[in-house]
């Protein structure tokens, strides 16, 4: 597609485009979810462990460890555990979380101006280096998560694990960067023009004024209609009417009889006969 500048474009509606709409919803939905993934010690639980009550469940996270039960809602966090926080996931999933969280609130603040609400156009570039952030934050979060979730049964800790299950915290976690990889991929493809300036709501300005043309109506033509009163005056005809001929144009042949047709009268009140 040819180069065109912005005038040879406009919007097709003052709103905000639909894909930024769409970026700067998830990625604070995304950026919460991320951040009580971060925070919940809650990224594997075990279950059924060896000399402890049935109902009891180890919570292990990044920055902590709790151990709860199944009966009731009380927890007892902060249990030392060095063979796990040795771990080489537990140091890189903490420094990608946190890594995480911070540029996508650097990756709002420069997608927010950038979309310009207030404006009738939208600075594209600024809106599109911002979900290129939002975009890595999300990567930055599946890459913990994923890696944490593929060795689960293999995370070493003193506690013997009879039953590992996976943590709430992986769920919103993955959640979480699914949806920053959705909403900043989709801000960034408005940084440049495809499809015909879809994705950008936008149309060529000669395509709106081709269309507006061909739907207007061509102006109506005006019809003179001939008049059917004609005066019936000599003077007012150029054409001489005859006796004879007056009287065929007001007879009509359902209207003649054999007796009315002997004798008839004149205009002038005098009878002649109608058929000389």
């Amino acid at each position: 597609m040819p180069n065109r500048s912005a005038e040879e474009w406009m919007r097709v509606s003052l709103r905000t485009p639909g894909i930024l709409i769409f970026g700067l919803v998830m990625a604070p939905c995304g950026w919460v979810l991320d951040l009580t993934a971060t925070v919940a010690p809650n990224w594997r639980t075990i279950h059924n462990v060896p000399g402890r009550p049935a109902d009891e469940v180890i919570q292990q996270g990044i920055w902590d460890i709790c151990i709860a039960a199944t009966t009731t809602t009380r927890s007892i966090c902060g249990q030392e555990d060095t063979t796990y926080f040795n771990n080489q996931i537990i140091p890189i999933a903490q420094g990608l979380m946190v890594a995480s969280l911070i540029v996508t609130l650097i990756g709002l603040a420069v997608a927010i101006p950038g979309a310009r609400c207030w404006k009738d156009r939208p600075n594209w570039i600024v809106a599109g280096l911002g979900g290129l952030l939002i975009f890595l934050s999300g990567v930055m979060t599946i890459i913990p998560i994923a890696w944490y979730t593929h060795i689960l049964p293999d995370v070493a800790t003193v506690t013997p694990t009879a039953e590992v299950r996976v943590g709430y915290c992986i769920i919103l976690g993955y959640i979480g960067g699914i949806f920053e990889i959705l909403g900043g991929f989709v801000m960034f493809i408005g940084i440049c023009r495809c499809c015909g300036g879809k994705n950008r709501g936008e149309v060529r300005v000669e395509e709106v004024m081709a269309n507006r043309f061909s739907h207007q109506k061509p102006p109506s033509r005006r019809v003179d209609v001939p008049s059917l009163n004609r005066a019936r005056s000599s003077a007012s005809s150029s054409v001489p009417y005859s006796r004879d001929s007056m009287d065929e144009d007001v007879s009509f042949p359902r209207a003649k009889s054999p007796a009315v047709r002997s004798v008839n009268t004149s205009y002038n009140g005098r009878p002649y006969d109608a058929d000389l």
